[in-house]
């Protein structure tokens, strides 16, 4: 499964990822992989392989830096940013993705925050 995470700076991205890993029963810190682009956690359920894309500009950008085979995970992928890969509609390469997820995570208020959210799974 992969879910593709949008929203700007200090929408929760992060903080929804640490939820998904806490439904995975993984027991331990989630970071942020903004400087390290995909942190790989196991020992849950299923292995999350979480990835930021916040310092890449374009797909060509993250296509070099060889992310291609978390679109088909052995567990489950979380993209922060995915807008960049992916543009604002959905073609390749999400087109190909068996179960995909999107969430677009608007700000309301500083507490409070809005999830839009499409299943593009087969």
């Amino acid at each position: 499964m992969v879910f593709g995470l949008s929203g700007p700076l200090g929408a929760g991205k992060t903080q929804l990822v640490k939820g998904l890993a806490r439904g995975l029963e993984f027991e331990g810190r989630i970071h942020s992989p903004t400087f390290t682009i995909v942190n790989v956690y196991t020992g849950g359920r299923l292995t999350l392989f979480h990835l930021d894309l916040f310092r890449l500009d374009t797909p060509e950008q993250i296509e070099a830096a060889g992310l291609q085979e978390y679109l088909h995970p052995a567990g489950v992928t979380v993209i922060e940013w995915a807008e960049k890969w992916f543009g604002s509609s959905i073609q390749h390469p999400a087109s190909s993705i068996q179960h995909l997820r999107l969430a677009q995570i608007e700000i309301l208020s500083e507490s409070e925050r809005r999830i839009a959210y499409e299943d593009l799974g087969h």
